[in-house]
C-alpha cells in the first residue's frame, strides 16, 4: 500500500540498511550519469528533429540511455530489496516505481521500434521524446524523495536522564 507524505520515508532499521549497503552508492553514481546521458541525448534528439542532421547519433543515444536506464532499474530493485525487503513497489517508493514501469515500457518500445527499423527516424525520435517526458517526471519524483530523505531526521531513541552532566 502506498505511503502518504505525512509518514516517514525510512524506519530507523531501513535507514541503517540504506546507509550500509553499497547499492546506495551505486544508485548515487548511476543517477547523475543517467541524467547526463539523458541531457546529451535530449539535445541530440531535439537538434535532429529541427535540422535532420546527425540522426544516427540521436537514435543511438536513446539506445545508450535505455541501457543505462535498465542498469539503474535493476540495481535500484536490488537496493529496494536490501532496504525494504521487496524488489519493487515498497510503500515508500510505490508511485515512483509505478511511473518507472511506464518509463521502462516507453524506452523498451523505443528500442523495439529502433531494432525493427520500420518506423521513420522522425517517428522514432518522437517516441523517444515521449519516453524522455515520462523519465523527466520520474526523475522529479526521485529528486523529491531524495529531498524528503535528507529532511527526515533520524529517529534516535531518547536516553534516560541520569542527571549527570557530560564531560568534555
Amino acid at each position: 500500500m502506498p505511503r502518504s507524505d505525512s509518514q516517514v520515508l525510512y524506519t530507523p532499521a531501513q535507514r541503517v540498511r540504506r546507509d550500509a549497503t553499497a547499492w546506495t552508492l551505486v544508485q548515487g553514481v548511476l543517477a547523475p550519469v543517467q541524467f547526463l546521458i539523458f541531457g546529451i541525448s535530449l539535445y541530440l534528439v531535439v537538434r535532429s528533429l529541427q535540422t535532420a542532421e546527425h540522426t544516427d547519433w540521436a537514435l543511438s543515444s536513446v539506445v545508450l540511455k535505455t541501457v543505462v536506464l535498465y542498469t539503474i532499474m535493476i540495481t535500484g530493485a536490488i537496493w529496494e530489496k536490501v532496504v525494504f525487503d521487496c524488489y519493487l513497489f515498497a510503500p515508500a517508493f510505490f508511485w515512483e516505481d509505478v511511473v518507472s514501469m511506464i518509463v521502462m515500457a516507453l524506452h523498451t518500445a523505443y528500442v523495439w521500434v529502433w531494432w525493427q527499423g520500420q518506423w521513420s527516424a522522425t517517428d522514432q525520435l518522437l517516441l523517444a521524446l515521449a519516453a524522455y517526458g515520462s523519465y523527466a517526471i520520474n526523475a522529479a519524483q526521485y529528486i523529491r524523495k531524495l529531498r524528503m530523505a535528507r529532511l527526515q531526521k533520524p529517529s534516535i531513541p531518547s536516553l534516560p536522564d541520569t542527571g549527570a552532566q557530560a564531560s568534555t
